[in-house]
């Protein structure tokens, strides 16, 4: 596999400023009703076209500096789990060709994607050898797509992640590799999220991080470390839900408030009342930054709104930013000379 150069790619972008990375198409689309919950196959790239390219223009629109492809989980196993394995390479390049269209048009970066396989076993040499086999044909196909760089992400092994960094470093592509950390604030091997980060680090990955299961507050101290201990680019896209220290994430959260969950986990489908606020996902941007992350996103449960609160509060205003709230014309709330006093006046009550 070869790749080609391309001017102004992610290393240049970042040497100019933070880059930001939406992420969240499995929850969006199944929010919007074009794809299931469980598998969370990506099958809208095939079934649902246009519904993706949408998405991928209003992530642009909102101030994000990259359309990453849509193959998270988009590989043979989870293909494999519905009965589709047939369609692995249909799905993963138009996958590849929608985004790369989007990227065309507005001069943001085309990523490629690959994730974890949930298949990887420590000290296991087969597992090892098939996981290498589902990520390079993979990414295969986003070098045939001309991506500017790969993101490799969700990682809960070191070791899987390292696989994932070899087979895209074969490319000479740049390669973004984020680690989940789940209740325990290690990897399923023991490492820290500074000792993994740096490992993948010293491997040669130029951006290093964390995405996923975590939210803002409890992905904050990991952030903390992984800082501390790696020098480069760190990433940091949490999930935009209001875990807790004895929630620390998505999964694991509750709802006592709520009798009617066909399930005790109000994950994936019952997370509303958990939703972060533009103003919580713009805060966490800021103390993040101020740690020294560079890389910044919302993965699972992101939208449009989320990443457009990241890009200003990274001091950007993107197309979005013209319809940024302004309360001053609001006919209750708000302060313009012109508005009804008998409405401005009244607002007590309301």
């Amino acid at each position: 596999m070869t790749a080609s150069n391309k001017r102004q790619g992610l290393l240049e972008r970042l040497a100019e400023g933070p880059v930001i990375c939406a992420e969240g198409y499995l929850f969006e689309l199944e929010r919007r009703g074009y794809l299931q919950a469980g598998a969370f196959v990506p099958a809208a790239v095939l079934d649902h076209p246009d519904e993706v390219r949408q998405l991928h223009r209003e992530f642009v629109h909102a101030g994000s500096d990259v359309v990453e492809a849509f193959t998270y989980y988009g590989h043979r196993e989870k293909l494999r789990l519905i009965g589709k394995e047939h369609l692995l390479a249909d799905l993963n390049r138009e996958a590849l060709r929608i985004a790369g269209e989007v990227a065309a048009e507005s001069g943001t970066l085309l990523a490629g994607n690959i994730c974890n396989t949930n298949l990887f076993e420590p000290g296991s040499n087969e597992s090892a050898t098939q996981v290498r086999a589902m990520f390079e044909e993979q990414v295969a196909w986003a070098v045939e797509a001309n991506a500017d760089f790969i993101i490799g992400e969700t990682f809960s092994y070191t070791e899987e992640a390292l696989i994932a960094l070899e087979v895209i470093k074969q490319t000479k592509l740049a390669a973004v590799i984020t680690m989940a950390f789940h209740r325990a604030d290690t990897t399923r091997e023991g490492d820290t999220a500074g000792v993994a980060c740096k490992r993948i680090a010293d491997a040669g990955a130029e951006v290093v991080g964390l995405n996923c299961c975590r939210g803002p507050w409890t992905m904050l101290p990991l952030l903390e470390n992984v800082c501390a201990s790696v020098d480069g680019h760190i990433a940091a896209l949490p999930v935009p839900y209001r875990t807790n220290a004895e929630e620390p994430t998505f999964q694991s959260l509750r709802d006592p408030g709520c009798d009617c969950l066909p399930g005790e986990m109000p994950f994936p489908t019952a997370l509303d009342p958990f939703t972060c606020n533009r103003f919580e996902i713009a805060d966490f941007t800021k103390k993040a930054q101020d740690l020294g992350v560079n890389y910044f996103g919302v993965c699972c449960g992101g939208a449009p709104h989320h990443v457009r609160a990241i890009a200003e509060a990274l001091g950007r205003t993107p197309p979005a930013s013209r319809y940024s709230p302004d309360m001053s014309k609001h006919a209750f709330f708000g302060t313009d000379a012109s508005l009804q006093a008998h409405n401005t006046d009244a607002n007590a009550e309301i």
